[in-house]
């Protein structure tokens, strides 16, 4: 199964941090972000990897290379504009095959086992949801039996970590667009997937939590 890690966001939250960075670079314990995701990726046996960019994107392929000396395989999407979760996903699919594969974000910070998701899910799509941190304290979605809806009590967290049939992207045109519709309507047909995961995990979206993690006592990847 193909990986893809998104990685072409502004990071305006993260200002001033990105304003000559892109945060998928910024550095963690002396290691890139973007990095710990390689590395848990391919030790858990996904070498294929995609990463979409745009806001300096350039350094993103200067700094990683073909993914060689990680024991990977990287092909990149170059965005001229940031396409938004679902745009960018869309536009590499290319790149991606005709078979499922896992997309992570790359502003997290996450020990998730992917070797846990080797199967391709029999849906559309299957999500990886985590307890609610403090920034989201009502969370996304609702699990049930793993199954994934749009509502329900309570709800957790999308952790930016999930598995995707192409088909999930029929009938979309190219453009910037959020994968959150898509997933909404595949859930109303009962065709989502999920879990619950309760390990490291944590969404770097500000400087503030940026600090927090660099303080943190990790489990480093």
């Amino acid at each position: 199964m193909r990986a893809m890690i998104l990685a072409a966001g502004r990071g305006e939250r993260m200002r001033p941090l990105t304003d000559k960075t892109p945060k998928p670079l910024l550095k963690i314990k002396g290691k890139c972000l973007i990095e710990y995701n390689i590395a848990n990726l391919v030790k858990n046996g996904f070498k294929e990897i995609v990463i979409n960019h745009a806001y300096l994107g350039e350094q993103i392929e200067q700094t990683l290379g073909n993914g060689e000396r990680y024991g990977a395989e990287i092909s990149y999407s170059s965005e001229y504009t940031a396409l938004e979760t679902g745009g960018g996903i869309f536009k590499a699919l290319p790149l991606l095959g005709t078979s499922p594969f896992l997309v992570v974000n790359s502003d997290i910070w996450c020990d998730y086992p992917f070797v846990n998701l080797a199967h391709p899910p029999t849906k559309l799509a299957h999500l990886i949801l985590v307890d609610n941190p403090a920034h989201n304290p009502h969370g996304d979605f609702h699990l049930k039996q793993q199954q994934v809806y749009q509502t329900g009590n309570p709800c957790l967290t999308f952790s930016g970590i999930g598995i995707y049939h192409p088909n999930l992207f029929n009938n979309c045109s190219a453009g910037r667009f959020s994968l959150v519709p898509l997933l909404i309507k595949a859930m109303q047909a009962g065709k989502v997937s999920g879990e619950h995961y309760q390990g490291q995990w944590m969404d770097i979206g500000t400087p503030a939590r940026f600090q927090q993690l660099e303080l943190e006592t990790l489990v480093l990847i």
